[in-house]
């Protein structure tokens, strides 16, 4: 199996405690999260050993992604493993505050792509595409932070 890495960051005016408030709110992923609803299936989704469930989609069409918590520093860091049929390898989210205010949000995600040669091709293609919704989604979390 590959891995591939992507990082992707944005800054938000709101201070870090505000931003990890919302990160780490799995409800409301879905008013940040391009195409993504989250919920907490085990624990109280606030620290190590709580599973998540994250269907990223269209109606019924899409894949869901299971998660548990692995890191739990708030208002810094948390990060996950991905366990899920399709989705495996890590993500973490880093929130850094701002000289002079604000924070910068950080995505990072070490994902192992299946299906081989085929598997990779297919995200050398779609990797620029998805780096971009991940900037996308970062940017929208951090305007619904600062409200």
């Amino acid at each position: 199996m590959t891995h591939s890495r992507i990082s992707v960051s944005a800054d938000a005016h709101a201070r870090p405690e505000q931003v990890f408030s919302v990160l780490t709110d799995w409800p409301r992923h879905d008013e940040w999260m391009i195409l993504t609803r989250a919920r907490v299936t085990a624990g109280d989704g606030r620290g190590v050993g709580s599973r998540l469930a994250a269907f990223t989609g269209v109606g019924p069409v899409g894949f869901l992604d299971t998660m548990e918590i692995t890191e739990w520093d708030p208002p810094r860091r948390v990060g996950v493993r991905h366990t899920g049929r399709l989705v495996r390898g890590t993500g973490t989210f880093r929130v850094l505050p701002r000289e002079g205010g604000g924070s910068t949000i950080v995505w990072e995600e070490d994902l192992r792509i299946p299906l081989g040669p085929v598997g990779l091709l297919g995200w050398r293609l779609l990797a620029p595409l998805a780096a971009a919704l991940l900037r996308l989604s970062l940017r929208r979390l951090g305007d619904l932070s600062g409200h």
